[in-house]
């Protein structure tokens, strides 16, 4: 079949052709924002679920619904070792200057830039990555305390001041939001807190591992009821299908009911996997319909498409000691398992294990689904390892 019409698109944060299954949550992100523009409560929102289940694509499609009414939006994404100023600040600039150009917001978005740039001023030391463009002198005594929590619950105050003079609101979308350090997380929660008691239009959507929700809670005990946190998982069996049956026939192509079957249990029913195996079922295909046949030779490409990018680019940040926790999980199986069931396979004290444990939840190989237990954070991740390190010695009961 002609490739320029694949209508499937793998990627990280590429759009899939049909968006299945989350419209629930669009609409709920929809009320929100368009209450918090009016002043009415509402609560953020932080999606969290495992890598593949589309909350970047997610993300990016409720930015879009917003935008669309006239929102103003921040989109942000916090990679590790990035400073939550370093960020923020470029994006919130931004925000203001378009800010600055409706008449009746001009002064408040003008005065909220002096504050952003007393901001800077007081915290640049501290946060060596904050590069930020300035235009205008700050304002003595706006946002300059140098205490994070303080100034940048000031800054933002202003922003949304500025925001409700407009008759809008600002919505930042923020991406990755666990690796984000707690101390500044802090800051940020106290800060969406104060513009909720005011009823000032501001909030964030926001989208990171499993995690996030322990990390929310460590930096402030009452985080649990500023924000809701819906959870994605894979697809249910309907929406999976319709996530691969919809864009073939907008195509005019057909797929047997056995071909279908065969992708949906492949993919187990994850967004991005759902987005790899019909694009290089489409590939292989040569005409309508896709029979078992291409699908089964799809996965053989799928997998090793996955091997070489999706999955490898996770394996390759590890060191050996982490690669050796994860195989260690892996021969015990998809998970969660129980942290000690895998240091009585490795051989190890539970204790001796936890600096290797902490480090790949930092670096968000794995999560804690429940106090103890162990679990991937990337889908399939224990079938990958045991493909790519075949001739690796299983540890033995101690």
């Amino acid at each position: 079949m002609d490739p320029i019409r694949n209508p499937f698109a793998p990627g990280a944060g590429t759009p899939p052709p049909e968006l299945a299954g989350r419209d629930a949550l669009r609409e709920t992100v929809r009320i929100a924002v368009a209450r918090t523009r009016i002043g009415r409560p509402a609560k953020s929102l932080l999606m969290v679920g495992l890598r593949g289940v589309g909350k970047t694509v997610l993300l990016d499609r409720m930015r879009d619904d917003a935008e669309a009414t006239g929102v103003h939006t921040l989109r942000i994404e916090a990679p590790e070792g990035r400073s939550l100023p370093g960020i923020l600040l470029p994006q919130l600039r931004l925000a203001l200057l378009r800010l600055s150009r409706n008449e009746r917001a001009e002064a408040a978005a003008k005065r909220a830039l002096r504050a952003l740039a007393g901001f800077f001023g007081a915290i640049k030391v501290k946060y060596g990555d904050v590069e930020v463009g300035l235009d205008y002198e700050p304002e003595r005594g706006l946002a300059d305390n140098g205490d994070l929590d303080q100034d940048l619950q000031a800054l933002l105050e202003e922003a949304a001041k500025a925001a409700q003079k407009a008759e809008t609101a600002l919505v930042l979308f923020v991406d990755e939001l666990q690796y984000v350090p707690e101390e500044e997380l802090a800051a940020l929660i106290t800060a969406i807190h104060f513009l909720s008691q005011r009823q000032l239009p501001l909030m964030m959507v926001g989208a990171g591992l499993p995690q996030l929700r322990g990390q929310m809670g460590r930096a402030k005990s009452y985080a649990e009821r500023l924000f809701d946190f819906p959870e994605l998982t894979s697809l249910d069996r309907e929406n999976a299908a319709l996530a691969i049956r919809k864009p073939l026939e907008e195509e005019g192509v057909a797929i047997e009911p056995e071909a279908l079957e065969d992708l949906l249990r492949q993919t187990q029913g994850y967004p991005y996997f759902l987005q790899e195996w019909g694009k290089h079922t489409w590939e292989v295909a040569e005409k309508s319909p896709i029979t078992k046949a291409d699908t089964e030779h799809a996965t053989v490409l799928a997998l090793a498409a996955l091997d070489a990018s999706f999955f490898r680019v996770r394996l390759d940040r590890l060191t050996p000691a982490e690669v050796e926790y994860l195989w260690v999980m892996a021969v015990l199986g998809p998970g969660p398992h129980r942290s000690g069931d895998i240091a009585e396979k490795h051989q190890r004290a539970v204790q001796s294990l936890a600096p290797i444990r902490h480090n790949l939840i930092r670096k968000g190989m794995i999560y804690s689904p429940t106090y103890g237990d162990t679990a991937f954070t990337v889908p399939l991740f224990d079938a990958y390892m045991r493909r790519v390190m075949p001739d690796r010695p299983i540890p033995k009961e101690a």
